[in-house]
């Protein structure tokens, strides 16, 4: 696994934003950006050492400079999201990346 570092993030699990399927916003005008996130911002070297736990393996760490268009920070407030579909992503970081590598690894075996 090579991971290339260079921000942080608010995430949320695929699980999560699949929710979002069942009850897609409605939205005037015909399109609307909603963040996704869990609203506990999460440095990328922890999001890796977490992710290099869930799959038992470690990334080959490029460590690079800023790139452009890059921002040292991002950070998702759920609450327009809570507000258009009723659901605000609330599943831990280690455990949504534990669920992913449960199915990651299941996918790779078949």
């Amino acid at each position: 696994m090579r991971v290339l570092l260079i921000g942080g993030a608010s995430v949320i699990g695929i699980h999560c934003a699949l929710r979002l399927l069942d009850a897609p916003p409605a939205s005037t005008p015909p399109h609307r950006v909603l963040n996704v996130g869990n609203h506990q911002p999460v440095g990328l070297l922890d999001y890796i050492a977490l992710l290099e736990e869930a799959l038992g393996r470690t990334a080959e760490k490029q460590m690079l400079p800023m790139q452009p268009g890059d921002v040292p920070a991002t950070y998702a407030e759920p609450r327009a999201l809570q507000a258009a579909v009723g659901f605000a992503p609330s599943t831990p970081l280690a455990e949504g990346l534990a669920r992913f590598a449960g199915w990651f690894k299941s996918c790779r075996l078949q």
